[in-house]
């Protein structure tokens, strides 16, 4: 199984990054390029448009697929052949980018423009010609291609590259384990965790929720020196389901008692993955939505009027961030609201879309928003649903805790800390 290259698009669709690809054809790329770009251009809305592509071969023997993801303004295209699962090339294209955000933070068409030379530099390490990954994993790829810095790029210009490389005791490779360093030190040894949860519903318009998920994952940043065997015990683990893990991660002790064993790689990871599935006597997997909306909207020939309340039913924390959107229908044309406590509210014409924001909801409080929208369709058909988005800081829905963190392989007892966040896609019906 293998893919055939990795194309990467600005946002007007101009190619940036190209790998070599395998097929001899050299129209071969350009021909995922306008698959792409004439479906964008087709498409009303860039998220109609599939993620799979069937693109027509030169030759009628041969038909290939394009795979494609927008990453920030960009889009990564990854074309295909034969009896290859699409999922392989998602995969690739997503490792791809978490590695490109490692070496330069925020990345764009502009990024990429600037450090061209070490763009290819990774695609030759994580992509062989043959089209199968290779070295994806960062501290690996560190000692390899160096990340970018202004001291490596004035003595690349001064022809000085002999300088501009790793310390003599770092050499690629040299680690038994591919993914951690050897002789790392510090001189304050500490491990942070932060769970990010997202809560994901569906909920009918009697306020009873239809479908509701926690995904969350485990960030960890790690500063330990040497090679340290952890054992990490949380607390509710039992509550965890679909987990996916670092390869560091030993899947033999998380099966037998739920506890993760591991030796961590050097600096900012993914530690897993996971669904929180609670158990309750009278619903099963249900994590209840943190607020209510109430509203009533009415649609009337060229237009309609609606009032919407958003109360918080959290008693000690706060919703940050608030959002709340609806496609008020083709032809929609403007709106007139009113917010209370000062909160703004916005149409977009493009997408047609009424906004709502909010800021900060305290504990227990409502807020309320009234007004009527216009449309040159006869009679409006708004979309039956409200997309709200929020943010709830020092929490998490599934309360993960360290209980206890073991450290065998080295002498100083580390510090630990975790954090929660956590966030909220819903979808409200009325």
């Amino acid at each position: 199984m293998a893919i055939d290259g990795l194309i990467i698009l600005d946002s007007i669709g101009h190619p940036v990054v190209q790998s070599g690809f395998r097929s001899s054809v050299a129209a071969y790329p350009i021909l995922h390029i306008d698959a792409v770009n004439n479906a964008l251009a087709n498409a009303s809305r860039p998220d109609d448009v599939d993620p799979v592509l069937y693109v027509p071969s030169l030759t009628l023997d041969a038909p290939t697929a394009c795979c494609h993801a927008k990453v920030g303004d960009m889009r990564f295209l990854c074309p295909i052949s034969g009896d290859v699962d699409p999922l392989y090339a998602f995969a690739f294209m997503q490792t791809f980018a978490d590695i490109l955000r490692e070496y330069f933070g925020h990345i764009s068409a502009e990024t990429l423009k600037e450090n061209f030379d070490v763009v290819y530099q990774l695609l030759e390490e994580t992509l062989d010609s043959g089209g199968h990954p290779l070295t994806t994993s960062s501290n690996a790829l560190r000692d390899i291609v160096l990340p970018p810095s202004l001291l490596n790029k004035v003595l690349s210009v001064a022809g000085v590259s002999g300088l501009a490389t790793s310390s003599a005791n770092s050499h690629p490779f040299a680690s038994p384990i591919p993914w951690r360093k050897v002789g790392v030190r510090y001189n304050n040894n500490e491990i942070y965790f932060d769970v990010v949860e997202t809560l994901e519903a569906i909920i009918n318009k009697n306020g009873t929720p239809a479908v509701s998920n926690v995904w969350g994952k485990v960030l960890s940043n790690c500063k330990l020196s040497g090679t340290p065997d952890l054992l990490l015990t949380l607390s509710n683990s039992q509550s965890l389901t679909d987990c996916s893990f670092h390869p560091c991660v030993r899947l033999q002790r998380w099966a037998r008692d739920k506890t993760l064993s591991f030796v961590p790689p050097d600096g900012r990871f993914k530690l897993m993955e996971y669904r929180y599935a609670p158990v309750s006597v009278s619903t099963v997997h249900q994590v209840a939505v943190p607020f209510a909306l109430r509203s009533a909207i009415n649609v009337e020939e060229n237009g309609g009027s609606f009032d919407l309340t958003l109360g918080s039913r959290l008693t000690t924390r706060a919703l940050d961030n608030v959002m709340v959107e609806l496609f008020l229908g083709e032809g929609a044309s403007g709106a007139n609201c009113v917010a209370s406590h000062n909160a703004s509210w916005s149409f977009d014409p493009k997408s047609l879309n009424l906004r709502w924001e909010l800021q900060n909801v305290p504990a227990s409080s409502s807020y309320t928003l009234r007004g009527t929208f216009s449309s040159s369709a006869k009679i409006p058909r708004p979309s039956r649903a409200f997309r709200i988005h929020f943010d709830i800081t020092q929490h998490s829905f599934s309360a993960l805790k360290i209980e206890q963190l073991k450290l065998t392989g080295e002498m100083y007892k580390p510090y630990k800390g975790m954090r929660g966040k956590s966030a909220g896609d819903i979808e409200w019906r009325w």
